[in-house]
């Protein structure tokens, strides 16, 4: 669900530790789904690991100088400078070693897909250093890779505090939502809608809010939010999330044939599109 990496991030700004492009999508249709249609499990924007999300024109140098840190141990060795630099300020000295190590077998599991073994090694470095944002939005990413709604809720709202960023508040709405919480995730909607955010959180976070109102048996409203204006012959992954949830509104008001346009122009873009064949099945059943 990705963000690009700023020139100068703030302690917890950001993504997790390794890369935007490993992370959880919020789902899109109903608790076994993200955003894009396809299960849970699967690469997306909103969790990844730690490594590579700062200035790549920056990394040489830092790894020089991390390297010839002598107390960096196991995957905290391939850890950006930034996010060793921002534990440590915010963490006992005793504790920044053990910390920054716990992290970095968080981050390694989390761009391997073992997001249960993700939830123990972050949970170790929140216990080490529970004032750093990174170690928190990582718990809170991985416990959402693995259906722990409340924990992946609690720990990603403790990021936004730490952070005062709204990076991570579309999959706190998907949350929400698995939660059964319709309140909270207009609530949230609502914040959204207030803070503001870089277009491709702005846009997963439509994803996330109009299947809400798919499930609440708001459909018109849904495909009013998501409709495209005017469709690409090159659109950007997220774009086509947004046209996913579109022609699924579309289909349950009736909207058949706009359904089948917007089916038409995922494939041209991606063919290999996850969850076309249940579109397929909502389209047939909407008398097209």
């Amino acid at each position: 669900m990705p963000d690009q990496p700023r020139r100068r991030r703030q302690p917890g700004r950001g993504s997790p530790p390794r890369a935007r492009a490993g992370g959880a999508q919020p789902r899109s249709d109903g608790a076994s789904r993200r955003s894009d249609g396809t299960s849970r499990g699967g690469a997306g924007r909103a969790g990844g690991s730690v490594r590579g999300s700062r200035d790549s024109t920056r990394e040489s140098a830092e790894d020089t100088k991390r390297k010839a840190r002598k107390d960096l141990r196991g995957e905290a060795q391939n850890l950006p400078r930034w996010v060793v630099d921002d534990l440590t300020r915010v963490t006992p000295k005793e504790r920044v070693a053990a910390a920054l190590e716990a992290l970095g077998d968080a981050s390694e599991a989390m761009g391997d897909a073992r997001y249960h073994a993700a939830v123990k090694h972050a949970r170790k470095a929140k216990g080490l250093a529970p004032r750093d944002a990174t170690v928190r939005e990582t718990l809170g990413l991985a416990a959402y890779r693995v259906g722990d709604w409340q924990t992946a809720l609690s720990e990603l709202r403790t990021y936004r505090r730490f952070s005062g960023e709204t990076t991570h508040l579309p999959v706190e709405i998907d949350a929400l939502r698995a939660l059964g919480k319709p309140r909270a995730v207009e609530n949230a909607w609502e914040e959204l809608q207030k803070r503001g955010g870089k277009p491709i959180v702005m846009k997963e976070g439509l994803v996330v809010y109009a299947s809400f109102l798919i499930d609440q048996g708001d459909a018109e409203t849904a495909y009013e939010l998501t409709a495209p204006g005017r469709i690409t012959a090159r659109a950007y992954p997220q774009d086509l999330r947004v046209w996913y949830v579109a022609a699924r509104a579309a289909a349950v008001t009736g909207r058949g044939d706009e359904a089948g346009r917007l089916r038409n122009a995922i494939l041209e873009n991606d063919p290999a599109f996850p969850g076309i064949d249940d579109l397929e099945s909502m389209i047939r059943a909407s008398g097209r």
